[in-house]
């Protein structure tokens, strides 16, 4: 499970998923005890629950670092070779 980015005590990361139950580019993130999906097209939460501040920052982030965040989902999702990703610059 690549560690994408950390930010505001909000960890993200990116699963390789072929063939996974999630069949569109996602992170989860988590924050503490919380933790969520965001589709990455339209930062849009998928499931779970996180307090709003870390949520708007997790959107925000997303829409972004959206060209990063989808070039990694395909590295990490190709179906022959080894997957391949890069971490991604945090909010400041």
């Amino acid at each position: 499970m690549p560690e994408l980015c950390r930010f505001y005590g909000i960890i993200i990361t990116m699963y390789r998923e072929l063939g996974g139950r999630h069949h569109y580019p996602h992170i989860h993130a988590q924050y503490g005890e919380h933790r969520a999906v965001f589709r990455i097209p339209d930062a849009e939460r998928m499931e779970g629950n996180l307090p709003r501040r870390e949520q708007r920052l997790i959107e925000a982030w997303i829409e972004l670092r959206q060209a990063e965040l989808m070039a990694n989902w395909q590295g990490l999702n190709v179906p022959q070779g080894s997957p391949t990703f890069t971490r991604i610059e945090p909010l400041n």
